[in-house]
């Protein structure tokens, strides 16, 4: 079985025999996955009427549990961004009520922001309908495989999960 990344690796070989072409081998096929991945995700998100990013932050605020609450600082952490693009997307995501700012009782300054009911069901359906759809694209590997790759991807993504990074 050949797929593209061994004809690119190929003709790599031949144009470039000097060089150790061998991290294509798992490199390509990792960057062809994620956009593959990418554009099945959007998909399902474009199908609720969600942005990737809206989703990202929905689920921040889903996993944190009951009553579905972080403080805009703890979002900014799970999602990556900085507080300048937190604080638009907030207010985005509370106009189209999908969130609600609420005062912090712990910190009179602060606010806490809370998924709605209506938010609450859209991540929901978009989260089932997404993993539906990652079963589908893992469908030709076997549970051992899949445990065995998601070992091996771990092992490569932990050194840049460190707070060092790389």
């Amino acid at each position: 079985m050949r797929d593209e990344v061994d004809r690119l690796v190929e003709a790599w070989r031949t144009e470039r025999p000097d060089l150790d072409v061998q991290p294509l081998h798992v490199l390509s096929r990792v960057s062809r996955l994620a956009r593959h991945l990418d554009r099945a995700r959007r998909a399902v998100f474009a199908a609720h009427d969600l942005e990737p990013w809206e989703f990202d932050v929905l689920t921040a605020l889903r996993r944190a549990g009951t009553p579905y609450e972080l403080s805009p600082g703890r979002l900014l952490r799970a999602t990556l961004v900085t507080s300048g693009t937190m604080t638009n997307r907030i207010d985005r995501l509370a106009a189209a009520g999908l969130v609600e700012r609420h005062p912090d009782p712990g910190d009179k300054r602060g606010v806490l922001v809370r998924l709605t009911d209506a938010g609450q069901t859209r991540v929901d359906a978009a989260f089932a309908d997404l993993l539906r759809r990652e079963h589908d694209i893992l469908g030709g590997l076997s549970p051992a495989d899949r445990d065995s790759l998601a070992g091996l991807l771990r092992t490569l993504l932990v050194p840049f999960d460190s707070p060092d990074g790389l």
